[in-house]
């Protein structure tokens, strides 16, 4: 991933009604901008100038560089993987034998990361990765915090910072969660295992 703004996929409004295209435009548009403008300053001239932003993820201490590339990375991967409004929202194939064995079912993974996401304290984001083993995780990372950092392939994110849901649901992040089940594209979420 380069420093820089990729295309979104989708049209600002194909996530209503769940994520509004008010919050599209501040979110992304406004939020994840500035951290890219941000980090493009803030690499000129060291030693992570020219790297990639996973690079950067791995190898910069805490602080400046760190926060920024991590949300740089946290809210492309995040936006990249939402689609239009469904009703059939369950992975299929390999990502659905994997979710099975590491939690059961699908519906207990959703309870189980709803749970996470709901009860993480602050800022900061819900993570389903896949550990070495091929084994799937839930991890709740503060702040820029991101599972490239501890070894972890990420698979789905979501970002529980107020500005991701504030505009449309105010204060109800249980909501927020409950309704992005809907706009999950799964496939995409498949398409990162390894």
């Amino acid at each position: 991933m380069k420093i820089q703004m990729p295309e979104l996929p989708y049209a600002d409004t194909r996530l209503e009604p769940v994520i509004s295209r008010e919050t599209v435009e501040y979110h992304y548009f406004k939020h994840l901008q500035g951290y890219v403008n941000a980090l493009s300053m803030l690499v000129q001239g060291t030693e992570f100038e020219g790297n990639s932003v996973e690079d950067i993820i791995k190898k910069a201490p805490d602080g400046p560089i760190f926060n920024n590339a991590g949300q740089i990375f946290n809210h492309v991967f995040y936006f990249m993987q939402l689609s239009r409004p469904h009703d059939d929202g369950a992975p299929s194939g390999r990502l659905a034998e994997l979710i099975n064995a590491s939690f059961g079912s699908f519906d207990e993974f959703k309870q189980q990361f709803a749970q996470a996401a709901t009860s993480l304290f602050g800022s900061g984001w819900v993570w389903l990765s896949q550990d070495k083993g091929g084994k799937l995780v839930i991890t709740k990372e503060s702040n820029a915090g991101c599972p490239l950092r501890s070894g972890l392939n990420p698979l789905f994110v979501v970002d529980v910072w107020e500005h991701a849901y504030y505009i449309d649901y105010r204060n109800r992040r249980a909501d927020y969660v409950a309704g992005l089940w809907r706009i999950v594209n799964w496939e995409t979420v498949g398409g990162r295992l390894k």
